[in-house]
């Protein structure tokens, strides 16, 4: 004699307590690249304290081409003259091997060196300067103060223009040439340093 279930209670398939959402912070805005921030000059780009803005992530293919244009119009030609002349005075091979080799070298440094490049440039607008750190092998600080900025420039080239990034180039009252040198920024952030850094100097910018 068959013996029916009792039929289940849908209580008994309730979840039990389940524990409130945790609150996730949002992450921390990053400054404005023309707001005074508290940065120094540091031996690595992730060290705590360095300068905290980038160049534009058009950087790295920009300088890749720009590198990649250097090698096809003087490198190669170079190298295949360079191996016409030893091939006068030694076996041809010597010649083609040691073409070939900087020729390697040269394409292997357009690919990797760039990454490099622009994990290493930082720039920071500080209360009373303007501070650049760049330099891969070979760190380079540089500080131009606020006060003795005569005029800022913004440039663009053919290239920077395909890529959409702008220089900015600073003068102050030391030389003619420009003390200050941020290459491949975005359009909006070269504006607007440009415009911050003129009104905080006293020139009216180009």
């Amino acid at each position: 004699m068959d013996v029916p279930h009792p039929e289940l209670a849908l209580d008994d398939f309730a979840e039990g307590p389940t524990d409130p959402p945790v609150a996730v912070a949002p992450p921390p805005a990053e400054p404005s690249v023309v707001d005074p921030v508290d940065a120094r000059a540091t031996a690595t780009p992730d060290e705590a304290g360095a300068p905290p803005h980038h160049l534009a992530p058009a950087a790295v293919a920009l300088w890749r081409t720009q590198r990649f244009l250097r090698l096809g119009l003087m490198g190669l030609p170079l190298y295949g003259a360079m191996a016409a002349g030893i091939a006068t005075v030694a076996p041809v091979w010597v010649g083609a091997v040691l073409a070939g080799t900087l020729a390697s070298f040269s394409l292997l440094m357009a690919i990797a060196w760039p990454p490099l490049q622009y994990d290493a440039y930082r720039y920071a607008v500080r209360e009373h300067d303007l501070l650049v750190q760049s330099g891969v092998l070979y760190r380079r600080w540089s500080s131009v103060p606020l006060s003795r900025i005569q005029h800022v420039d913004t440039r663009q080239g053919p290239l920077e223009r395909l890529f959409g990034v702008q220089r900015l180039l600073v003068y102050t009252a030391a030389g003619v040439s420009a003390d200050g040198v941020i290459p491949a920024l975005t359009e909006p952030a070269a504006v607007a340093l440009r415009d911050a850094l003129s009104r905080r100097g006293g020139d009216d910018g180009v």
